[in-house]
């Protein structure tokens, strides 16, 4: 009898413009980790989108937030076989390390008997990205609020009305979050830092009301993606077609190059101007329409007779 566990994570948007390190939203677009104990050793089998840019040894992230858990429940299985079906793409500013961390974690966790809750589980996400947001969303779902305070990650969950759409244009090329985070500047000004928080807690409070006529205004940003912008060709152009078409508003996803349009209606006209957009500056780019995911990621153990049988 072996024991197998399954966890189905979201992607997410985080930023959404002057959230920095703090906002996310968790999107309707899942990877999926499978981790069964075997007789010995470790395996790694990665499929699906991006494949080739996920390692499948001992490198692979979601391999070693699993080992994490192991490590510190004290257990040691005395052999593993971790199964990553990636349908986030790599590098694009969707959350996506961030849905293989918790699937190595929940399912590792969920192997163990749930030694870790979900806010132990949450930190310890925190400590091997570097960030909450991310994690906090895809974790738990809905638009999400996080600060890290002495390594311990305090979150709050908000419910956001299932009107609001997320189209999202995706770029053919990568952005790692390091090489983003290295353009960024070491200071800011004050005047600069009190544009962004009062945005930031006007964007909360139009999420928390429903109030998304506020989101031209709420997503204003200064503290990163002036920096970013000039990473993804025709940004401006792009932003003010997804508007033009009818977006309440257009921020980088993440680190970018993703581009994300915030939207009530016209979903569709957007998501095809941004396209246009895009090819005037001869990027290939894959524009999906995305409900908010409001459950977050979810785990399942499963017994079964064999090695390798779902």
């Amino acid at each position: 009898m072996s024991r197998k566990a399954i966890a189905r994570v979201p992607a997410s948007t985080t930023n959404l413009g002057p959230g920095f390190d703090v906002l996310g939203l968790a999107l309707q677009l899942y990877s999926t980790v499978e981790l069964e104990e075997t007789g010995s050793g470790r395996e790694v089998v990665v499929s699906g989108i991006d494949a080739n840019k996920i390692p499948s040894t001992s490198e692979n992230i979601s391999l070693q937030a699993a080992e994490l858990v192991f490590e510190r429940s004290g257990n040691c299985p005395k052999g593993l076989r971790l199964v990553l079906t990636n349908g986030i793409p790599a590098l694009r500013g969707l959350g996506g390390s961030g849905t293989a961390i918790l699937g190595g974690l929940l399912t590792a966790n969920a192997l163990c008997g749930e030694p870790f809750s979900q806010s132990e589980l949450l930190n310890f996400a925190c400590e091997i990205e570097g960030h909450p947001d991310n994690v906090a969303a895809s974790l738990l779902g809905g638009f999400v609020v996080s600060v890290t305070d002495s390594d311990v990650v305090h979150t709050i969950k908000l419910d956001c009305a299932s009107r609001l759409q997320v189209v999202v244009a995706i770029p053919d090329f990568p952005i790692s979050t390091k090489d983003a985070r290295q353009i960024l500047p070491k200071s800011v000004e004050f005047k600069d830092a009190a544009f962004n928080v009062s945005r930031s807690s006007l964007l909360v409070a139009a999420v928390a009301t429903g109030n998304f006529g506020m989101l031209s205004e709420a997503m204003d940003d200064r503290l990163h993606q002036p920096y970013r912008i000039p990473l993804i060709s025709g940004f401006d152009e792009i932003a003010e077609a997804a508007k033009q078409a009818g977006a309440l508003s257009v921020a980088l996803s993440g680190a970018g190059p993703t581009v994300a349009a915030y939207c009530i209606s016209a979903m569709h006209k957007v998501a095809e101007k941004m396209s246009q957009a895009f090819a005037r500056h001869e990027v290939v780019c894959d524009v999906k329409i995305l409900s908010i995911d409001t459950t977050g990621a979810t785990v399942q153990l499963i017994q079964s007779t064999s090695l390798g049988s779902v």
